[in-house]
């Protein structure tokens, strides 16, 4: 029997700030207490569309539905696998469901049944967890009642957010004492085209009591007009729970704790799949409703009419089905034995982006993929780009070939249109004059088209260090000549730039090529053949070196160009994040004309920089400048957090995932030191930032950027 006692917060303040205490205390240690589980996943899914129009074909794949029917219901049955701190791994056993088209858990649902509870944050680092060491900065708690229930004092408090936010939830959780253990969590929030709850049951015996056993989640979608409610329901037996000892990783105690090969040791075998509604009867650990027992029954039916009457109509839906795919989703060909093409969606927002400088540019993507039986695989990826301010089409085909997966030894062959570029020979001959006399926006100094081709070999000798040999070929055409306009005739500048009437209209460069590549700590794991590397707590280090050669294929140059390079993620925990990179290049040893075209500081035709394409890149610098000197240094730095300027905003603070601060400088003749500072948001939809630069101290100009990240969050 349980009793119950109400509590008044208000008439006991100092018992609800030492039970948060203890909640919080305990919930740190419980956090890393698992080292590892395997269990059987039951998922099932039951979805009712109560009102939807065309638009939704073009949602979301996770949302589909299928014609005339408004109630499905998809099952599933995996095999889930957890290694500490963060890995999980899924094999699919049985699906069944009352749709003729059946696919396991989206990749949208799956987090929601990742959850280490005592984490600071859910979801991924989407939701920060009413559990976390900093929770009473962003939530308010309250005591609903106290009852005692298997000879334990357990309290019901509640969770109320702060601020309005997607990444803040409310609910209520129930602790135990004295080992302030969770035994339920119910929370409530939304996203920017739906709202959920989800109550978490935790286990009631021995290990289980630090896992979930039972989720019921109810999802209801409210999108362009249509009207859609979801509910999973998810039960979960574990088996072969290892816990750390005294909340140490028991990795770590390894000298081969790199190596995570034993937490991916699954793998999706779907040929393997039960997908016959009577054999997976028999699987079933939840009795079926009564209603849901009349859906399959419905089912039943249906599909024997529809094998009588034809299948045409289906087909059409079909189709449009498939076409809502390919315009908004990134979507996958698969043709056999030959590989699989993945492509980026056609009219998706997210392709588009604005920057101050470039204007509106457009990018499309495609992917092929060939995985042999025995870990080798042939990767060819294709992309365009379009830049509407300044006319120009982009291309390139990036391909590997990694004939030694242990080794991640690969063919690299890449080749495409680069950046329009100018003789560096000619910005030597002018940088020494003074800014007054000439006009530098009317000199054409994207004189030369860029068609490239280069051919490496690369190979990890040990692991995180890379070695990569090649060679770089460049064949650059002139466009249009320069036009010099003398702002004071008769200065001594007109000798010194007697090298315009000089120049040839085609120039080739080869030059072979040698990087090296180094990350401390690299984590990886074995997936039969090949190795696949997943993350490090420290900085990649790179070298680079390349040297020209005249002669060789008609190159017309000689030069020595050396770059070093180090870049580093740090996650701080609690949604927080910084990202930096420094790095330096010269060339060297130059002879006769040549070209500025440095691989870790030009201007991208198409740029993409960190986490969301802004950051780690120069937003206002004007592409001329990038060829503009033999020798430069750079540094980039991003930090990144969910509450930061817009936390008393709260109309705002609503709709915007995180807030980041930008800083760049640059170290370049005339524009010793460039500096640029900015400040982003980021949202379901877009990112977007700000930008203000300054040369030599003084304030240079004002700009923005922005990317659009429709359904890509």
């Amino acid at each position: 029997m349980a009793s119950e006692v109400s509590i008044g917060m208000k008439k006991h303040p100092k018992l609800v700030d030492s039970i948060l205490d203890n909640v919080l205390l305990y919930s740190s240690k419980y956090e890393k207490i698992i080292a590892g589980y395997d269990a059987e996943l039951y998922l099932k899914r039951s979805m009712q569309v109560k009102k939807k129009n065309f638009l939704l074909r073009f949602a979301p794949s996770t949302l589909r539905t299928y014609r005339n029917v408004k109630h499905t219901i998809t099952e599933s049955l995996s095999e889930f696998h957890y290694s500490a701190p963060n890995v999980y791994d899924m094999r699919i056993k049985a699906m069944n469901g009352n749709t003729s088209r059946l696919s396991g858990p989206s990749e949208l649902i799956l987090p929601y049944f990742k959850v280490n509870i005592y984490s600071s944050t859910l979801l991924y680092d989407k939701l920060l967890s009413p559990l976390a060491s900093n929770a009473r900065d962003y939530y308010r708690y309250r005591i609903e009642s106290a009852f005692i229930s298997n000879g334990e004092v357990k309290y019901k408090i509640k969770v109320i957010p702060k601020i309005r936010s997607y990444q803040l939830v409310s609910g209520y959780m129930i602790v135990s004492n004295p080992t302030w253990k969770v035994r339920e969590l119910y929370i409530q929030g939304q996203t920017e085209y739906m709202k959920y709850n989800a109550k978490i049951s935790m286990g009631e015996k021995d290990s289980e009591e630090y896992l979930p056993v039972k989720y019921d989640i109810d999802v209801f979608v409210r999108m362009l007009g249509n009207d859609i409610d979801i509910n999973y329901l998810a039960d979960l037996k574990y088996s072969n729970i290892r816990l750390n000892e005294d909340g140490v990783d028991i990795k770590r105690k390894n000298r081969h704790y790199h190596d995570l090969t034993e937490s991916f040791s699954l793998s999706c075998l779907k040929d393997s799949c039960i997908t016959d509604s009577t054999s997976f009867s028999r699987l079933r650990p939840i009795p079926l409703s009564d209603n849901e027992k009349l859906l399959y029954r419905d089912f039943a039916l249906s599909r024997d009419s529809f094998h009588i009457n034809g299948n045409n109509k289906k087909k059409d839906y079909t189709f449009w089905g498939q076409i809502g795919d390919v315009l908004t989703n990134s979507y996958t060909v698969n043709m056999s034995s030959i590989g699989s093409v993945k492509c980026s969606p056609i009219i998706n927002p997210f392709l588009l982006s604005y920057s101050h400088n470039d204007g509106i540019a457009y990018r499309q993507d495609f992917k092929y993929n060939r995985l042999f039986a025995d870990g080798r695989l042939l990767r060819i990826v294709p992309k365009i780009g379009y830049n509407f301010k300044r006319r120009e089409f982009y291309w390139t085909v990036n391909s590997n070939y990694d004939y030694w997966p242990e080794k991640r030894a690969s063919i690299q062959l890449k080749f495409g249109n680069g950046n329009r570029i100018y003789s560096s020979k000619v910005v030597e001959k002018i940088k020494d004059i003074p800014d007054s006399l000439f006009n530098f926006d009317d000199l054409h100094l994207d004189y030369f088209n860029d068609l490239f081709f280069e051919l490496n070999h690369s190979v990890e000798v040990t692991n995180g260090f890379f070695i990569k040999a090649g060679v770089t070929v460049h064949q650059r055409d002139a466009v249009k000549p320069s036009t010099i306009i003398i702002l004071q005739p008769g200065g001594e500048s007109d000798g010194s730039l007697d090298i315009i009437s000089e120049l040839k209209t085609r120039y080739i460069s080869f030059a072979p090529r040698l990087q090296l590549e180094w990350t401390p700590g690299q984590f990886y794991y074995l997936k039969g053949n090949r190795k696949i590397n997943l993350y490090s707590y420290f900085p990649t280090f790179s070298f680079d070196y390349e040297r020209g050669i005249k002669g060789v294929l008609n190159s017309t140059g000689r030069y020595e160009k050396i770059e070093v390079d180090m870049q580093h993620h740090i996650r701080l925990g609690l949604m927080r994040d910084i990202y930096y990179r420094v790095g330096a290049g010269a060339f060297t040893n130059k002879h006769e004309l040549y070209f500025v075209d440095f691989a870790n500081f030009s201007k991208r035709n198409l740029p993409v920089g960190w986490n969301d394409d802004i950051g780690g890149v120069f937003q206002l610098l004007d592409r001329r400048w990038y060829n503009s000197s033999d020798h430069y240094a750079r540094a980039h730095f991003t930090y990144q957090s969910p509450f930061l300027l817009l936390t008393h905003l709260k109309k705002l603070t609503c709709n915007v995932l995180n807030e980041r601060l930008y800083f760049s400088a640059l170290c370049v003749p005339h524009l010793n030191p460039y500096l640029e500072f900015g400040y982003g948001i980021g949202t379901h939809v877009f990112d977007a930032g700000i930008f203000v630069s300054y040369s030599k101290t003084s304030f240079k100009q004002i700009g923005c950027k922005f990317t659009f990240e429709l359904f890509n969050r």
